[in-house]
């Protein structure tokens, strides 16, 4: 279920990438085809609003996806959570010091 809702998240996230960069930008800077002079196949408005819808679609998904995949990633098969092995205390290290080996300064000469 993991490696399938990963898969899912890997292909929306690039959809989503490549629908926000052919996306035209304001700024002039970022968008691939930007600019309503060129004749084309769809109008530029008709193009934003596809785009636009889609953006739309695949951010959903993308937030749909994350939330089930943190759920499948928080219950294990056994459906216990990752928490509920964790230990109450923590291992003490004891450690030693003999005082008879104190470090000591190197002699200059």
């Amino acid at each position: 279920m993991m490696t399938v809702l990963l898969i899912i998240h890997l292909l929306v996230s690039a959809g989503l990438v490549g629908v926000v960069l052919m996306q035209r930008s304001d700024g002039g800077a970022l968008g691939i085809g930007g600019g309503g002079a060129g004749g084309g196949m769809m109008s530029s408005r008709g193009a934003a609003s596809v785009l636009t819808r889609t953006t739309t679609f695949l951010g959903a998904a993308f937030f749909a996806n994350s939330i089930l995949l943190a759920i499948v990633a928080g219950v294990d098969a056994q459906g216990q959570s990752v928490f509920d092995n964790v230990e109450e205390e923590a291992p003490v290290l004891e450690l030693t010091i003999d005082d008879d080996e104190t470090p000591s300064l190197p002699d200059d000469e």
